[in-house]
């Protein structure tokens, strides 16, 4: 894909982004990523539900779904989410594909549905969704937010403090990271090092160890 084709698909995008926001008005936000740089994938937001500005990054819900499936990595249609200060969103992400079916971007549209909670008749096929459907997603407003909020599930995941880890349990703790797609981020490796109590190149080691499906307790 040449540069004036990748700038034409987003510039489309951007375009539909800002129709639908005006449409839908203040309760409805749209953003755009180019996930060439999924640290700060962001690059054009219409609306202003998560206050996100361009150079955000990606969710860690996107994330997920990219580590896990990579370019067979399916839309996901209006699931919940949770903003930080409490509102509860209607949100759909859609995957942006080049000619060969490569995933370049992410388009979507986060539906703050607070207001409506208590009119359920009015808003019924919006809101009667099954559990199945409710997922956690961060909408982090920089890099480090996003580390950190992966960082600090996985150690409430293990029940207690980095500093009181195995070996072992280092190693478990960054192959939790890697299938939640902490990697792909840019910085990651170094923070995960800090949190840790190691050196980059041993955070590299062990990422290269679990890759290879090598069982943490024969390293």
């Amino acid at each position: 894909m040449t540069a004036e084709e990748r700038k034409a698909i987003f510039d489309n995008l951007i375009s539909i982004a800002d129709t639908i926001s005006e449409m839908f008005g203040r309760n409805c936000e749209v953003a755009v990523h180019d996930l060439r740089t999924p640290e700060k994938s962001l690059i054009h937001i219409a609306g202003d539900i998560t206050h996100r500005k361009s150079g955000a990054p990606i969710t860690d819900l996107v994330l997920n779904a990219l580590k896990k499936y990579k370019d067979n990595a399916k839309n996901m249609v209006g699931y919940r989410s949770i903003t930080k200060d409490g509102r509860v969103l209607r949100s759909t992400t859609s995957f942006v594909r080049d000619k060969k079916g490569k995933i370049i971007g992410a388009f979507c549209v986060n539906f703050d549905i607070t207001e409506f909670l208590g009119t359920y008749n009015v808003f019924k096929d919006l809101l009667e969704k099954s559990s199945e459907d409710e997922r956690n997603e961060t909408f982090a407003k920089n890099l480090n937010e996003t580390i950190e909020t992966l960082t600090q599930e996985a150690i409430i995941s293990f029940g207690k403090q980095p500093s009181s880890f195995t070996s072992d349990e280092k190693i478990k703790f960054v192959s939790y990271l890697d299938e939640k797609g902490a990697f792909l981020i840019k910085g990651s490796v170094e923070y995960v090092a800090s949190i840790l109590g190691l050196s980059k190149f041993t955070i590299y080691s062990y990422l290269q160890k679990v890759r290879s499906n090598i069982n943490p307790n024969d390293v």
